[in-house]
Order: C-alpha cells, then sequence, then structure tokens
C-alpha cells in the first residue's frame, strides 16, 4: 500500500540535503533554492520536470520500478532509504531474479573520484546508469537521450550518442559483443520485460540487429581499445577497463590513455573543451 504524502515529503527532503557538486553537476549562478533544483532532479532521473513536481506536490502519478529506481541512483539514496522509498511508492523491490537498477551509494562515490578519467556505470540489461561528465563530453549530453533510450544495446544500434568503434573505426565487433551480451542478460532474467522489449524493437526495426541475434551468439571479444571520433578534437583511442560490481549485477567501464601519448594529450584537451562545452 502506498503513502503519497509521506513519499512527496521525502522526496523534496532527499533533494534538499543534495549539491550540485554531490551528483556532478556545476552549481550555476543564483541560487536561491537549497539543494538540488527540480529540474536537475528530472535530468539525472531522465524523467520531465512536471513529472517531479507533481510527486512532491503529491499529485502524481503512481511512480513505476524504472522510474523509482531511477530517482533512487539522482536522489543518493542508501540501500535503507531505497527501500524506503519503493515501500512508500508501493511497489516491491526486485528480487534476486530481477534486474537491479539501484547504484550502491559507494559506487556512485567511486565514479564521483574519477574527475579525469570517462567512466559510467551499466546495469545487467545493458542500462546506463550513471555517468560522470567526462564521459558525457567524449560521448555527448547523455542526460539529452531520454531515460528509456539510455541502453548500450539500444544505442548501439540507434544511437543518440557518439559511440566508440574499434582502433581500426570498425563497429562490427562491438554490435556483435553487444548482441551476446544482450542474450545472456535473457538468459539470467527471461522474465525482464524491458529487455525483451528492447530486443524485440530492435528486432523489427534494425536489420542488422536481426542478423546478428538470429546467429545466437553466446561468446564475445571484448574490445579493450576503443575509439572516439570527438568534435573539435579529433580521433582519439582509449584504454577500456571494466570493473565488476557482482553483487548487483553491474559494471563500471572506465576509458583512459597511457601517459605521453597522443591519446591522453587528447584526453586532456577533452577535460578542457568537453566539460566547457557541457557547462
Amino acid at each position: 500500500m502506498s503513502d503519497t504524502g509521506e513519499l512527496a515529503a521525502a522526496l523534496r527532503q532527499w533533494r534538499e540535503r543534495l549539491t550540485p557538486a554531490d551528483v556532478g553537476l556545476p552549481a550555476g549562478p543564483r541560487r536561491r533554492t537549497p539543494g538540488l533544483r527540480r529540474e536537475e532532479v528530472a535530468q539525472l532521473a531522465g524523467v520531465s520536470v512536471d513529472y517531479v513536481v507533481r510527486l512532491e506536490q503529491d499529485r502524481g502519478p503512481h511512480p513505476s520500478e524504472s522510474v523509482l529506481g531511477a530517482l533512487s541512483r539522482a536522489l543518493r539514496l542508501t540501500p535503507a532509504e531505497t527501500t524506503h522509498l519503493f515501500t512508500l511508492a508501493g511497489v516491491p523491490l526486485p528480487g534476486p531474479e530481477r534486474v537491479r537498477d539501484t547504484v550502491r551509494p559507494s559506487v556512485l562515490r567511486l565514479l564521483d573520484r574519477m574527475h579525469d578519467l570517462p567512466a559510467m556505470l551499466i546495469g545487467a540489461r545493458e542500462d546506463v546508469l550513471a555517468w560522470n561528465p567526462l564521459l558525457a563530453a567524449l560521448w555527448g549530453d547523455v542526460s539529452a537521450v531520454p531515460r528509456e533510450r539510455r541502453n548500450l544495446l539500444w544505442l548501439q544500434f540507434a544511437g543518440e550518442v557518439r559511440l566508440a568503434t574499434d582502433e581500426q573505426g570498425d563497429d562490427s565487433r562491438l554490435e556483435l559483443s553487444a548482441v551476446a551480451r544482450a542474450r545472456a542478460a535473457l538468459a539470467r532474467y527471461p522474465q525482464d520485460r524491458r529487455l525483451r522489449g528492447i530486443v524485440d524493437e530492435l528486432y523489427r526495426t534494425h536489420p542488422r540487429f536481426a542478423e546478428l541475434w538470429d546467429a545466437r551468439p553466446v561468446e564475445h571479444d571484448r574490445v579493450a581499445r576503443k575509439r572516439y571520433d570527438v568534435p573539435g578534437i579529433g580521433p582519439i583511442v582509449l584504454d577500456c577497463d571494466v570493473l565488476e560490481v557482482p553483487r548487483d549485477d553491474q559494471r563500471l567501464i572506465v576509458y583512459s590513455a597511457a601517459p605521453g601519448t597522443e591519446d591522453a594529450e587528447k584526453l586532456d584537451l577533452l577535460r578542457v573543451v568537453g566539460l566547457e562545452v557541457l557547462r
């Protein structure tokens, strides 16, 4: 059973205790609101500002599990607070057989400390759960992508940001890897309707995806070095390392370049040019 009045009060309190710096956003001029603005929470969670306003005023729609997970990440809730959030909304927490969309605060803190390297957190169904400003400088504005499309599988075949190729500029290995990971995820979570929906839509609308899906790949050769073509900077090849968060079936992806290389110089330039564009 939900308690929408208490949910509204809790969301306001959790929003007001955060600062833009806590979530990797610039403070900007003339801030009169304590904590984050509703616009900033909406941006981070991938929902409309009006949706956040209505939730905080106890006149909003009944939030779904995916929206609650996005709000939990945006507001940096602890596991206990996330449980309370779901309880107030009257929504069961995901069990072990379901994809976990909530993110541990310790993992978000780790991501926050990676000021000098592009990094992002990916969930089991390939959703981009969190990212730092330098990843947005490398890819483009991730927050501008609708929340339901912030998914590596979708972006690989119907991209709205700059995705990588291998060092030679070929994306076929990355496509094959994405499909193999999606097949593995569906085997682990066969009842996940969102992942099944993404697969079905891509199968209907993108012949290349359908061709690879029908080939039934189950293994993938991870591409350890990836190339991005960034406007104003040019091609940059970065090492790609993956840190597993096994209890949550999530992975932290970090990009770097060897010191003294041309790619390291371009990464330094990206820190200046790319972040200024985002501001």
